[in-house]
């Protein structure tokens, strides 16, 4: 399995897996055009797209995801709130809901989902299963509820937002209600934030971590990595951190087949 980060922030989100037997997108917010040239940079072949997944239906999530839909002749996979958000321009188009009490299945791929605090229609974080490996994917929230750390745990790879650092953010030339609602439950997760989530999931298979949703007004990737990284390696993480940026992809990742011998500290506090 291979995970590519083609684009992330607040300009656009974009990210794919690909297994042995087909690829999956994971949210479209860029144009279809672009998608399509960063996918042929990267050598990720579009030929096996099975369907495209959305968290939500924002436009930095969900811009190019009709037409590549239409285009590829694939489903768009989401919650029903998000599909019934897109609209008119989403009539004919397959779709396939993901409910948080069904795994849905779509060619190789196991998708699961659980809501997420995020001021959108029916946002949801998401995990794949595919080659007997398990990608998490979670941005846009505030708050990390129960819910979602149950559904992220015992990961290969997790894709988790980083989105500000706290002392920018304050400095920043936002408005303090804008501020609020950034840093409040329904907005976006910290730099410290993301630290703490990930040492809660961290067990000794998780082998890929990807830091995403940064803001470029309010955090930069050398100052997310230096927040995080310390962080998980005091608490034994050994794979590989990567930083998911805006304006390029960054090199495909891979992500290893693991022997699930490690609980997750959510695991650890239910028993």
């Amino acid at each position: 399995m291979r995970l590519h980060a083609l684009a992330s922030g607040s300009r656009g989100n974009a990210f794919a897996i690909e297994a042995a037997d087909g690829t999956l997108l994971l949210d479209a917010g860029l144009s279809a055009r672009e998608w399509t040239r960063r996918a042929d940079r990267v050598g990720l072949d579009l030929d096996q797209l099975v369907g495209i997944a959305l968290t939500h239906e924002h436009g930095d999530h969900a811009a190019g995801a009709i037409l590549l839909a239409r285009r590829h002749g694939v489903p768009l996979v989401a919650t029903d709130g998000t599909i019934r958000a897109l609209g008119d321009k989403a009539d004919g188009l397959p779709t396939v809901p993901l409910r948080g009490t069904s795994v849905t299945e779509l060619g190789p791929f196991s998708v699961s989902c659980c809501r997420v605090l995020h001021d959108a229609a029916d946002p949801a974080a998401l995990v794949v299963e595919a080659d007997g490996r398990r990608v998490g994917l979670a941005y846009d929230f505030g708050r990390p509820t129960v819910g979602l750390r149950y559904l992220l745990r015992n990961c290969d790879a997790l894709v988790v937002e980083a989105n500000y650092d706290e002392v920018m953010l304050r400095t920043s030339g936002y408005p303090p209600s804008v501020q609020h609602r950034i840093a409040g439950s329904g907005g976006h997760l910290s730099n410290s934030g993301a630290a703490r989530l990930l040492a809660d999931l961290l067990h000794a298979d998780l082998d890929v971590v990807v830091l995403a949703h940064l803001s470029q007004q309010c955090n930069a990737p050398d100052v997310a990595r230096s927040t995080v990284e310390p962080y998980l390696r005091e608490r034994g993480f050994r794979g590989t951190l990567a930083v998911a940026v805006q304006d390029e992809p960054i090199t495909p990742l891979a992500v290893r087949r693991s022997d699930r011998g490690g609980r997750s500290q959510v695991e650890l506090e239910l028993l």
